[in-house]
């Protein structure tokens, strides 16, 4: 039983909270390739997306290159009962490559403290290497136990998964 109705709002603003998430590429074979990344929000005023940087020569960006279809997952988990499945937020959507020296994302970057360490040491030779990677979510949004009394949950563990959409005037 979710404790109130939820909407993209709140969704968004659970988004917000963290900045660690898991990324979901596809390899040449078909096969998945999975990795941890940290990652910025856009801002609330603007088209919704989920913002990475790497280096061009790391295998999720040579996936993207080759096929844009990701699935980002951010994990929600309680602290003081590890016995129970963290929460999640499941986007799937496409990908688009973007230059490093872009002010806007950069100006992203800088708004906690863990992000701003990714892209602030970065010397000039190095910025040659790094893009920005642009996820531009599914209207559609998984989720998982977010905005669940935690007791309610103990009817089964199938009871907390829902889909939640992303407004029309929010997708790019």
């Amino acid at each position: 039983m979710k404790q109130k109705e939820i909407t993209f709002s709140f969704i968004e603003d659970m988004v917000r909270t963290k900045t660690f998430g898991i990324i979901n590429t596809v390899n040449q074979d078909g096969s998945p390739h999975t990795t941890g990344v940290l990652y910025a929000v856009s801002p609330p005023e603007s088209k919704f997306a989920l913002y990475v940087v790497t280096s061009k020569k790391y295998k999720k960006a040579e996936n993207i290159k080759r096929n844009p279809t990701v699935s980002f997952i951010i994990t929600f988990p309680h602290h003081f009962f590890r016995f129970v499945p963290s929460n999640t937020i499941t986007f799937n959507g496409k990908v688009e490559i973007l230059p490093f020296e872009n002010e806007e994302l950069l100006a992203i970057f800088t708004e906690k403290r863990i992000l701003r360490m990714i892209t602030k040491d970065l010397d000039l030779e190095e910025k040659k290497d790094y893009v920005f990677l642009k996820i531009i979510p599914e209207p559609k949004v998984q989720v998982y136990g977010v905005g669940y009394n935690l007791f309610a949950l103990r009817g089964g563990h199938t009871e907390g998964g829902y889909a939640i959409r992303i407004p029309a005037e929010r997708l790019d």
